[in-house]
This record gives C-alpha cells, structure tokens and sequence, in this order.
C-alpha cells in the first residue's frame, strides 16, 4: 500500500524556539510604560501560547478592556523593537536537537509540517526568515486569524490547506493549550517538557517527551504507524 501523507503540527514559542527571555523582557516593558507592576514570571509563561487579548485577560482580569488593549499593544511594539534595536542578540533560539529534527522530517516525501502558534504573523514570518525556513512549512497557522488556543479552529485550517485527515497528523507543543487544542480536533498529541507548562499541565497528551532526541523517536515510530 502505498504511503499516505501525514502532518506534524508545531507550536512554535516554548517547542521549537526558547523565546522566554524576549517573552519576559518585552512583558516588562509593556506593564512598566503604563506604570504597572508586571506580573509574575511564572503567571506569564503560563499564558505563552495564548492569542495576546486572553493573555492579558489572564493576567489582568480587574483591568479595563483599554488598558488590557493598551498592554496588548505596547507587548507588540515593545518586542518589534527589540528585535530591530539588538539584531542577533534578541534572536529566538532552537531548542537543542529542533532543526536536526525539522530538516530531517522536511527530507521525507509524506511529511507534511505546519505551525500552530499564538504568535501574530509578523512574529512567526521573522521567526521563519531569521532561521531560513522558508518552504518547511505547508501551512503557518497564527493567531491574528483564528481564536483562541485551545480552540481547533487553526488545527482544522492546517488539515484543511495540507489535505490530511484528522487521524494521520499529530500536534506538538509545550502547554495544556496545545494538549487540549489537538484533542478538539481530533489529533494525536505530544507534549514536550523543555517549554512553558510543567509536565503535570500536559495530561491531555497521548505522549510526553523530555528531550529532541525522544521526540525524535517518537515521530518515528508515529510515522512508521501510517507507512
């Protein structure tokens, strides 16, 4: 029988990339130009992976829509600038093992991959261009278009564009919203424990994985199932 194509979905901040620093820093300043106390770190790594307006919901829930409107706002001018101002130095890395990995599932002819991310489309495209992926990717799925994760709906849209059934694509990522985004949309789910949720948040995952290398493993033997 001959292959069938597959999909492997990616979140991007907290799988792929270590964003936490620039995350944090651009938080920082976004609380502190409208003289607020920033809140926790572990209060906002919790909510990486959300659209920008439920973050700050989350994060702020006495504040008025203006002032969650006006965080959302100076989070996206505070992080364009440091990227323009800082060049390398405020370049999202790979997580260690991650381009080995997307090179060598990009070198399969049934592979298909996506993204899944609550990143803006700004963000994800200079994610993308800084690290020379462009065409790794058959679908890039933001939030500036789609609800909220753990909504499916940008699940639904990557299966839509790529043509693969529910059953023969798997979503990775780093958080409950991941876990629970690819459950409503019918996918096998791996949560990896290198990102922003503790492993205790990624119950809803088929499988959790602790390094690249076991992810690695994983998506073979995920594939070899659909061969």
């Amino acid at each position: 029988m001959a292959d069938r194509l597959r999909l492997v979905v990616f979140d991007v901040d907290g799988t792929l990339v270590d964003s936490k620093a620039h995350i944090l820093q651009a938080m920082g300043t976004a609380f502190g130009r409208l003289g607020l106390e920033t809140p926790p770190r572990d209060a906002i790594l919790h909510g990486v992976g959300l659209s920008l307006p439920d973050l700050m919901a989350q994060l702020v829930p006495d504040q008025s829509l203006q002032v969650r409107h006006a965080l959302y706002e100076g989070y996206k001018s505070a992080s364009l600038a440091q990227h323009e101002s800082a060049g390398e130095g405020h370049h999202a890395v790979f997580f260690p093992g991650i381009r080995e990995l997307l090179d060598r599932l990009r070198g399969d002819d049934f592979t298909l991959l996506a993204t899944a991310t609550g990143m803006s489309r700004r963000g994800l495209d200079r994610i993308i261009a800084q690290h020379g992926l462009d065409g790794y990717f058959q679908s890039t799925q933001v939030a500036d278009t789609h609800p909220s994760k753990p909504h499916p709906s940008m699940l639904h849209a990557a299966l839509a564009e790529t043509g693969v059934v529910p059953e023969d694509a798997v979503m990775i990522g780093d958080t409950s919203y991941d876990m629970l985004m690819a459950k409503a949309a019918g996918l096998h789910a791996i949560g990896v424990t290198w990102g922003n949720h503790p492993f205790e948040h990624l119950a809803a995952a088929d499988l959790i994985v602790n390094t690249t290398d076991e992810l690695s493993t994983a998506l073979t033997h995920w594939i070899e199932d659909r061969t």
